[in-house]
């Protein structure tokens, strides 16, 4: 016999039903829809069953089946626009952590709609999650710029009526250029330079974006080396907390790389220098991916020794730098990554398996 938590799950052949070989039970027996009922923990849960209901914890192939459940895993999908009332019988809270985990690990990052009772005695309440929660992924690496949590609407037991919005991130987005910062130097020359540099570079990006804020930091003296020069070094932070940046420095030769019958070299100008930085951080910007083609080698190394476990980034083109990188670490660790490349974005997805590499140096407190 074939009992099913819904009319629409009944009719559909869709939903979480419950199969028993025994003979169909008496009125007593028999529970409304969303009751509890006696038999497996499972189903003496229903918001239990309502958590792996949820849109968002349903991979793609998964199975659900039976009285005692049968879950096979499959890609954690993401998406947006997904919905999900949690009932009344749990508390929001008890079904965001998992969502938090999940969301960590989709295909897409998460956007999902709960409703429900938003503050109650058993779980904890949208507000604890939203203030202390949250902040706590931070020191795992989480960027709190992709997390959010909205409370459009409060619900009390027993009959809630809550509304919130969760979204979570994941490392292979991105995200769009928020702000720019970055620094301008100068050593035993004269510091209007840095202004020039600055100058320059904002004009570029101040037609796409108007939060751009250039520190000087200007060196003279024994502070200044040995030796006259001028640089800058940006910072373009996305609305996912990546960082990608870029270099540009300008040295005076020495004297013993100039010969008599040869040229002084002619340096770039400041307002050159500006623009060229600000030029190559826009084609930054335009590879895509989460880490500029500088730390693309340092992001492979760090991903080959990682705990033992997945990991999944995307990055713009592939440098020959981060190419011999990831030779380097199929010779040394014996470690492959499975490379996708994305037509319509021109990234690259990489996606490797960590060797688990622990620093037995550092004493054991």
């Amino acid at each position: 016999m074939r009992y099913c938590d819904s009319p629409a799950a009944a009719t559909s052949g869709s939903g979480w039903c419950w199969r028993r070989s025994r003979p169909k039970p008496s009125p007593s027996w028999t529970s409304a829809p969303g009751t509890p009922r006696r038999g497996s923990a499972l189903t003496r849960s229903p918001f239990s069953a309502s958590s792996t209901r949820s849109p968002t914890a349903t991979p793609s192939t998964s199975t659900r089946q039976g009285t005692k459940l049968r879950y096979r895993p499959g890609v954690i999908i993401g998406g947006k626009g997904l919905e999900h009332d949690c009932g009344v019988h749990r508390g929001i809270g008890y079904f965001l952590e998992p969502l938090i985990l999940l969301g960590l690990f989709a295909k897409s990052p998460i956007a999902i709609r709960l409703k429900g009772i938003t503050n109650d005695t058993k779980d904890p309440s949208v507000d604890t999650f939203r203030m202390t929660t949250l902040h706590m992924l931070k020191h795992f690496g989480v960027p709190l710029e992709g997390l959010e949590l909205k409370i459009d609407s409060r619900g009390s037991p027993p009959l809630g009526g809550g509304e919130v919005f969760l979204r979570a991130p994941i490392w292979v987005d991105e995200g769009m250029v928020k702000r720019i910062r970055g620094v301008s130097f100068t050593t035993r020359v004269s510091a209007q330079i840095e202004n020039r540099i600055i100058y320059a570079a904002r004009g570029i990006f101040n037609r796409f974006i108007p939060d751009v804020h250039i520190f000087t930091d200007h060196r003279s003296g024994s502070f200044g080396g040995r030796s006259p020069g001028y640089g800058v070094s940006l910072v373009a932070e996305t609305t996912t907390g990546c960082l990608l940046s870029v270099d540009a420095t300008v040295s005076y030769p020495s004297v013993d790389e100039i010969n008599e019958d040869s040229e002084k070299p002619e340096l770039i100008s400041p307002e050159d220098l500006g623009v060229q930085a600000a030029s190559m951080l826009l084609e930054e910007v335009a590879r895509g991916g989460v880490v500029d083609s500088t730390h693309q080698g340092l992001l492979f190394i760090l991903c080959a020794l990682s705990q033992r476990d997945v990991s999944k980034v995307r990055v713009g083109q592939l440098t020959p730098y981060g190419i011999e990188t990831l030779r380097n670490i199929n010779c040394f660790l014996n470690t492959r990554f499975d490379i996708k490349p994305d037509p319509n974005s021109n990234t690259v997805t990489l996606i490797c398996t960590g060797k688990g590499v622990t620093n037995l140096a550092r004493k054991i407190s």
